[in-house]
C-alpha cells in the first residue's frame, strides 16, 4: 500500500511517498482494518515532522507515518458495524507506534471509530474527530453549570470553532477571541460577544482587547495558547483549561488550571457526526489535496492557509 513517511526530522521536504506491506487481518489482536478515503493534516503533525516533539517521543523516531484523523470503510467487522461500513475516527498516534493515517489502510481499535451518516461525506468526516473531540472534552473539563460565561480563545481556529459550538450547546454564554473578519460567523455559531485579535498579537494587545469585557468570566478554554495574560479575566476560583501543557499559566486566586488531551470517544464521535448530518454542528474544510501532495499540504498549513482543516484524499 502507499503511505507517506517522515524520512527524517525537518521541513516538508522530508515527506516521501513509499510502499509498505498492507496490514493483515488480526495482525494486532483486537484491531481492525479501515481502507482510508481521507485523512486530515493537524498542527501536531507539523510539530512531530519538524522534530519539535522528538524529546517526548522517546524511542519513536523516523521513519514513521503521520496522521490522526481518518475516514474510510471497514475491512473487518466489529459488533454493530459490518464490513463496508463508512467510518471516521482518530488514532492516538503514539499508541500506534508511528503508524498514522497518511496511508491507504490503517489498523485501529474499534472504540477509535464511529459510523458516518449517509449525509456526511468522507472529507467532512475526516475534518472532525480529533479537533471536535478535543474541544468537547475541554468544555467538559471546565465542569461549569449551564448559564456560565466561558471565554474561548483561538475561536477562528478549528478546535476553537468547535469549542464555541459545544459551549453554546451546553447553555453557556460565550465570549470568543477570534480573528478580525470572523465576528459575524462566530456570532452565527452562537458567541454572544466576539473580540477580534490579529494573528500573532502581542500580550499587551490581547490584554487591551479583553479590558472592555464587563465582568470576569467563569472559565476559559485557551485554544490559542495565550496563557497567563488571560488570568485577569477569570473570576476567583474559576477554571482555566489550556489546549496544551506548553503554555500553562501559574494558578492564582484559587483558579483551577489544567490542560486537555483529546482522547477517542466512540459514543461522542457518533453523536457529533450525526449533528453534522443534521446541520447542528458545523465543520469547515479549507482545502483538499491528494495524498501524494502531503508535503505541499504541510507547506500550506505552515504558511497559514485559509481557515479550516486541510484534508488529504487517499
Amino acid at each position: 500500500m502507499r503511505v507517506v513517511e517522515v524520512t527524517a526530522y525537518g521541513g516538508p521536504e522530508v515527506l516521501r511517498m513509499v510502499r509498505r506491506p498492507e496490514p493483515e487481518p488480526g495482525e494486532i489482536p483486537g484491531r481492525v482494518r479501515v481502507r482510508l478515503k481521507a485523512a486530515s493534516v493537524n498542527q501536531e503533525d507539523l510539530k512531530i515532522r519538524s522534530g519539535a516533539r522528538a524529546a517526548v517521543l522517546g524511542n519513536l523516531a523516523p521513519p514513521f507515518v503521520l496522521g490522526s484523523d481518518f475516514a474510510g470503510t471497514l475491512l473487518d467487522p466489529v459488533p454493530g458495524l459490518p464490513t463496508g461500513t463508512r467510518v471516521a475516527g482518530f488514532v492516538p498516534w503514539t499508541e500506534t507506534g508511528g503508524q498514522g493515517t497518511y496511508a491507504e489502510t490503517v489498523l485501529v481499535e474499534p472504540e477509535w471509530l464511529a459510523p458516518i451518516p449517509d449525509d456526511v461525506d468522507f472529507t467532512a468526516a475526516a475534518s472532525l474527530p480529533l479537533s471536535s473531540l478535543t474541544a468537547r472534552q475541554a468544555i467538559d473539563q471546565l465542569g461549569l453549570p449551564s448559564g456560565s460565561t466561558v471565554l474561548v480563545t483561538g475561536a477562528s481556529g478549528v478546535v476553537g470553532r468547535f469549542a464555541v459550538q459545544h459551549a453554546v450547546a451546553d447553555g453557556h454564554r460565550v465570549v470568543a477571541l477570534g480573528l478580525p473578519g470572523d465576528e459575524y460567523e462566530l456570532g452565527v455559531l452562537g458567541a454572544e460577544r466576539v473580540l477580534p485579535v490579529p494573528r500573532g498579537a502581542p500580550a499587551d494587545m490581547i490584554t487591551s482587547v479583553l479590558a472592555p469585557v464587563p465582568d470576569q468570566v467563569d472559565g476559559v478554554f485557551d485554544a490559542a495558547l495565550i496563557g497567563g495574560p488571560l488570568l485577569p479575566t477569570v473570576k476567583d476560583d474559576g477554571v482555566f483549561v489550556s489546549a496544551s501543557h506548553e503554555r500553562m499559566p501559574v494558578t492564582e486566586r484559587g483558579i483551577s488550571v489544567s490542560a486537555v488531551r483529546g482522547r477517542p470517544d466512540r459514543a461522542r464521535l457518533k453523536e457529533m457526526l450525526e449533528q453534522v448530518a443534521a446541520r447542528k454542528l458545523m465543520t469547515r474544510v479549507a482545502d483538499v489535496m491528494p495524498l501524494e501532495e502531503a508535503a505541499e499540504a504541510h507547506r500550506r498549513v505552515e504558511a497559514g492557509h485559509r481557515p479550516g482543516r486541510l484534508v488529504l484524499l487517499i
